[in-house]
């Protein structure tokens, strides 16, 4: 029971314990106080001053597009998560630590990434790249010639991989995903209702009546915002299929990013690919419709798992039980 896997994600931050399963399910949010730079909350607190903090303090989110924008808040954040997990356990020697980072990550980032880890208490830091790790958590056969195709839309970037033989054979990565949705439909509503609201509130209705295809099932919902012309609150009424419009143009970038990814795809991996259909994970998999849009596109099954927000943290716990099975796929 001494060893650690971590879910380095844009949106969330998971740590998973082996032995125990997934302990810790936080937010990717750090709030600062600007003049010191001292850390004032972390985590679901930190999220929720998102919007809302007066000016000496920022909440910000350290991870940025996949890649780590702030290294020393970053730093901070990990070594914070990975002390309140171990602090709730005796190790009695230090813990491995296994981290699922983006396939594009810098080696100034994978500094940062073993350092923090190592400052919070590990033994040895191995790191795993996102596409591989939630091939692992969804159960797919990696070590085998067959070909298995990962799509995983994180909050920052949607990384496409096919993989065989316990390696990536092509991979597609492009920076958008969750936080490029939200965006679209911030800016849809100053554009079309002059009405300006915060990223919480963006997520709000992307979860709630979001769609990236025509289901048949049309939602609607009241939306509070500040009104851009006279400066007060008001509301306003938006249905899903605004939505669906306005979403329409990073939707349209994935299914694009599908598309170069198939085409770059060995043909005798692509004949696997057409009996087997493609995993989607990662939340933005969650989008109601995207698999039936993608299925429409493509002409291939798409499967989404049934938890796509913990695939890459239960894969990179599923390294940690079998370590020597898997340690071809791991980078130091």
């Amino acid at each position: 029971m001494n060893d650690i896997a971590v879910d380095l994600g844009t949106a969330n931050t998971l740590v998973y314990v082996k032995g125990e399963g997934i302990v810790l399910n936080e937010p990717s949010v750090v709030a600062v106080e600007k003049s010191s730079g001292r850390v004032m909350a972390i985590g679901l607190e930190a999220k929720r001053m998102l919007g809302r903090t007066p000016e000496a303090i920022e909440a910000v989110r350290p991870l940025k597009d996949g890649v780590i924008a702030d290294v020393d808040v970053t730093e901070l954040m990990l070594r914070h998560f990975l002390k309140q997990v171990t602090a709730k356990r005796v190790f009695r020697i230090k813990p491995r630590v296994v981290v699922g980072v983006p396939s594009g990550i810098t080696e100034l980032e994978r500094r940062a990434v073993r350092s923090s880890a190592m400052s919070a208490g590990a033994k040895e830091v191995f790191m795993v790249a996102e596409p591989m790790a939630a091939a692992i958590g969804v159960g797919l056969p990696v070590e085998t010639p067959t070909g298995n195709m990962v799509i995983d839309i994180g909050g920052g970037t949607t990384e496409i991989a096919v993989i065989a033989l316990a390696g990536i054979v092509s991979n597609t990565s492009i920076r958008v995903g969750g936080d490029e949705f939200d965006l679209a439909v911030v800016t849809f509503l100053r554009k079309n209702y002059n009405l300006l609201i915060g990223e919480p509130t963006a997520e709000a209705i992307k979860i709630q009546i979001g769609s990236a295809f025509d289901v048949g099932e049309e939602r609607e919902m009241d939306v509070k915002g500040r009104d851009l012309v006279s400066g007060i609150p008001k509301t306003v009424y938006v249905n899903s299929q605004e939505i669906r419009e306005c979403i329409q143009e990073p939707i349209q970038s994935v299914v694009e990013a599908v598309r170069r990814a198939l085409e770059i795809t060995p043909p005798e991996l692509s004949s696997d690919i057409v009996d087997r259909g493609i995993v989607m994970t990662g939340g933005g998999a969650l989008i109601r419709g995207l698999d039936r849009l993608l299925q429409h596109e493509t002409n291939l099954p798409i499967h989404v798992d049934e938890e796509p927000l913990s695939c890459v943290v239960r894969g990179a716990g599923r390294i940690l039980d079998d370590l020597q099975k898997y340690r071809t796929v791991l980078t130091l």
